[in-house]
């Protein structure tokens, strides 16, 4: 099997959105959870969510349907029954009551086991798995796992979108001259835009990403004088995780930027560590920062800071890198959650990174 991730229609997808409710600190501090059973308990949210999906698996060559428990379940098995196909059960470990096969993975706040019937795949099979990419998309990938191990399928697993683009913008505030390879450009979404309209020049060919060096870089302005915002939203909207990343970006740019983090509570919170670098922005509230650009006419400077998650530390490392001076940062087990290898990677791209 390849894994592949289907675009969902936007205006259907604006639709479904304003069923999801969010609880913030759920199960743990710090993580919002999507709560779908507003979905399920509305007739026409529940039909909006199981046509959508059957509209994109029609007329795919497949012989099975997996749901991962739980919401693989929910909305899975609608869907066997719509395209008359077998439904396959993952569930968490010691569940089932038969031989089984196990793998597991980690959760945005932990870590998990999931299983299924020996018997449950039969070699050269084709599967389609229903789940969610709302957190590190860890079930997707384990329950792909699952299949291959029963001889079902073989599957690929797509590049990081989230690391694709925080390389563009270490690129840009670093004036690097990258290329990218294998970025699985089909997968990016919006974040290429978005890169544009900061005024990132980028080179795309085939599925690599060339960023050429750039002494300076234009956000886009409008006639009337507003500002550029720049804001999260579901899949296909911006990812929440780069948020971080353009944020910082946006300290060296000619003109001013909104930063809107919709998602997520106190994420924009690490912003005081770049003000003390020397970066002009303006905390709005929780959600919202303006940030005015340098156009590099002042250099950020050198300081020590903590990584307080994933993706404020990899902002956070990208500023470092191109401030003037030495910085240390702490708890870069953070970053290390999110990106394999970095600090040898840099290395190896020319940054002078020393791990203590």
């Amino acid at each position: 099997m390849r894994v592949r991730l289907f675009e969902v229609n936007d205006a259907t997808m604006k639709k479904i959105e304003d069923f999801v409710r969010t609880i913030p600190d759920f199960p743990e501090p710090g993580v919002m959870f999507r709560d779908i059973t507003t979905v399920l308990q509305d007739a026409e949210g529940f039909h909006l969510a199981i046509d959508e999906l059957n509209r994109l698996i029609d007329g795919l060559d497949f012989d099975v349907i997996v749901g991962a428990e739980s919401r693989g379940f929910i909305l899975g098995a609608p869907l066997a029954y719509e395209q008359h196909k077998p439904f396959i059960l993952i569930r968490k470990k010691g569940k089932l009551p038969f031989e089984t096969v196990s793998q597991s993975y980690d959760l945005e706040y932990g870590s998990a086991t999931i299983e299924m019937h020996k018997d449950a795949i039969v070699p050269g099979q084709k599967a389609v798995i229903v789940d969610d990419l709302i957190a590190t998309g860890g079930t997707l990938e384990a329950s792909a796992k699952l299949v291959e191990s029963l001889g079902g399928c073989q599957h690929s697993v797509w590049p990081d979108m989230i690391e694709v683009g925080s390389f563009i913008g270490l690129a840009a505030m670093t004036q690097g001259d990258i290329t990218i390879c294998n970025a699985g450009v089909a997968q990016l979404g919006i974040i290429p835009l978005i890169y544009e309209r900061m005024g990132i020049q980028m080179e795309i060919v085939g599925d690599d990403i060339h960023i050429p060096a750039q002494e300076h870089y234009e956000i886009d302005s409008f006639i009337d004088g507003s500002i550029m915002t720049i804001a999260d939203a579901p899949w296909p909207g911006l990812t929440p995780d780069l948020l971080s990343v353009f944020l910082v970006v946006a300290t060296q740019a000619r003109g001013c930027v909104l930063i809107h983090q919709k998602m997520f509570e106190s994420r924009l919170f690490f912003v005081d560590k770049l003000i003390d670098m020397g970066a002009k922005i303006i905390l709005c509230d929780p959600h919202r920062a303006t940030v005015i650009g340098h156009d590099r006419e002042m250099q950020l400077r050198a300081t020590t800071m903590t990584s307080p998650d994933i993706r404020a530390g990899v902002a956070l490392l990208i500023a470092a890198l191109s401030a003037q001076g030495t910085s240390t940062i702490h708890n870069v087990g953070q970053i290390d959650r999110g990106y394999q290898y970095i600090d040898k990677r840099l290395v190896d791209l020319g940054a002078k990174i020393t791990r203590i």
